[in-house]
């Protein structure tokens, strides 16, 4: 069990799972797009937090349970409270071409799915 998040080894790898319903295929091309590249917060980076999220999301999908290392199940943590928190923060109204939803996307969560 994680002290910080309260979340084992494994819950944390099924929350990420849950969270992130975007395949790895799916996620890259959507990384590769203008409109993922407009959206997230940037802490002097020419590439967003969310951005860079994604790709290691890419890089976290690809690994087998016994690959990960304690770095990626912080990452994955970061993922699903990122994930949950924004989910609460829905816009009115349509969602499709909205600022809201390319951030999710850009941490792997598709809500239009």
């Amino acid at each position: 069990m994680n002290k910080e998040s309260g979340m084992s080894r494994e819950e944390a790898i099924e929350e990420f799972h849950d969270a992130v319903n975007m395949s790895p295929r799916s996620l890259g091309e959507w990384l590769a797009t203008e409109e993922s590249q407009s959206v997230g917060q940037s802490d002097g980076a020419a590439e967003s937090v969310g951005h860079a999220s994604g790709r290691r999301i890419v890089e976290l999908l690809g690994k087998k349970k016994s690959e990960l290392t304690d770095g990626d199940l912080a990452h994955m943590r970061k993922v699903v409270g990122y994930v949950h928190r924004h989910l609460k923060q829905r816009p009115a109204g349509d969602i499709t071409e909205s600022r809201w939803r390319y951030s999710l996307m850009n941490w792997g969560h598709d809500p239009a799915s």
